[in-house]
């Protein structure tokens, strides 16, 4: 006996989506054929992959390296560095265009950035080019000694205050976990704008060849087990913010998806999985998904969001545990 027909279908930063699981920014998603891949497997949205404050650098950087004149006049300078960067930008904005004509679902770029010098006339393009919303990605360092805890956050208030000033599109934060006061933080960018957060971002891990004595890239992509850090923040903050939450880092099937919509999670995004196993791995997520609801009569993805999230659990203060305890004998 088989349960209803289950419904994936839901919203993200207000867009109506298919599915709960989208396909996160990677470079999967830097080609009309990628993204059209991801579509076709049942992506409730794609990610672009990042336009990089440094690959902006890197162009302007190659463009004068390229001229043969040595000793810059400084309109010409302004001129090369300002084609430069139009390179970069306008590639990007017609892969926006590109995509949004080859797919249905919403096409989000992503804008990775540590400054808001530029972003905001970028983002103002992109809504042009056709985008249905901009996932800002930032991350400064917390290793600078000369920058306090509200320094750097002010950074991600600025970058956030700049876009949204200049885009009628809905803007999400796709941050990591290295704040101070993590809830105070993220409150404050939602009060400020944002739509939705994405937790979390996976970083660059350095590792180190002892045989070489060099410092070399870490594993590239995350592992199952890190899907819990990211399942305790969504836990603790879905009942607190008003914004949807988006988690990534560490979901690679359907029981993973299934656990962070059981959190609050309004969608996840992945990438490891499919690099691992192909983009048709989201195809295989949405059929894990619908057999676990229909085997629960569970019509659709509102039926169970949220039911165990740490306001909505009798037992939710188990997501504020930090330290193992130990059960003594006497207490099994």
């Amino acid at each position: 006996m088989t349960g209803p027909t289950a419904d994936l279908a839901t919203r993200y930063l207000g867009l109506p989506v298919p599915s709960p699981v989208i396909a996160g920014s990677s470079s999967l998603t830097d080609s009309v054929d990628g993204v059209r891949a991801c579509a076709e497997a049942g992506a409730g949205a794609v990610v672009l992959k990042s336009l990089f404050e440094e690959q902006i650098a890197a162009e302007v950087a190659h463009e004068m390296a390229a001229s043969e004149t040595p000793n810059w006049h400084t309109e010409a300078a302004d001129y090369i560095s300002a084609y430069g960067a139009e390179n970069a930008v306008g590639d990007y904005l017609r892969l926006i265009e590109a995509a949004k004509k080859a797919v249905k679902v919403p096409v989000i770029p992503s804008i990775h950035c540590v400054t808001s010098r530029n972003w905001p006339a970028y983002a103002r393009r992109m809504e042009s080019a056709g985008a249905d919303a901009i996932e800002l990605n930032v991350f400064v360092s917390p290793t600078d000694p000369r920058l306090s805890a509200r320094q750097i956050e002010d950074i991600y208030r600025d970058v956030l205050a700049a876009v949204k000033k200049e885009v009628s599109l809905p803007v999400s934060l796709k941050v990591g976990h290295f704040f101070t006061s993590f809830s105070e933080t993220l409150g404050d960018l939602v009060r400020r704008g944002a739509d939705g957060l994405v937790l979390f971002n996976r970083f660059y891990a350095p590792d180190i060849d002892i045989e070489r004595l060099q410092v070399v890239a870490g594993p590239a992509f995350s592992a199952p087990e890190e899907m819990n850090l990211t399942l305790r923040a969504v836990a603790q903050l879905s009942g607190q913010l008003r914004c949807d939450l988006a988690a990534s880092t560490g979901i690679h099937d359907g029981g993973a998806v299934i656990k962070q919509l059981l959190a609050g999670a309004q969608v996840v995004q992945v990438a490891s999985t499919l690099y691992r196993n192909g983009v048709d791995q989201i195809r295989m997520i949405n059929g894990e998904i619908r057999t676990w609801m229909q085997a629960r009569d569970l019509k659709n993805i509102e039926g169970f969001r949220g039911r165990m999230s740490h306001d909505a659990w009798p037992g939710g203060s188990a997501y504020d545990r930090v330290q193992f305890m130990k059960r003594s004998v006497e207490s099994r």
